[in-house]
């Protein structure tokens, strides 16, 4: 899949790495991120203990706020298949401190 709309190099790479289901995704985070799925607050570790190697986008449909805010077509392993948010928060360090995903409507 062609992630060059994604215009941040950093949520770029964290996406890519999230395709790949490599472990080099958690590198792009702070120690502490915070997440919310659905508006719900989860565990960034826990949840993608789950998800990293079996839940990756399928299509990337719109790229919003510099970047940051990635709309598309995602593959939810049990879930199955359905439109999403993903919204990137970068801290002063250039790392990721907050992801909040969601279904798109």
């Amino acid at each position: 899949m062609d992630l060059s709309k994604i215009t941040d190099e950093t949520v770029r790479q964290a996406v890519q790495a999230l395709q790949d289901g490599d472990q080099s995704w958690y590198t792009y985070f702070t120690e502490n991120s915070v997440m919310t799925d659905d508006g719900n607050t989860v565990d960034f570790k826990s949840f993608f203990s789950n998800a990293l190697g079996k839940e990756k986008f399928l299509t990337i449909d719109k790229v919003e706020n510099d970047g940051k805010n990635i709309y598309g077509n995602f593959q939810a392993g049990k879930w199955g298949t359905f439109p999403v948010f993903f919204r990137f928060h970068k801290n002063n360090e250039g790392k990721f401190d907050r992801l909040d995903i969601g279904q798109a409507k």
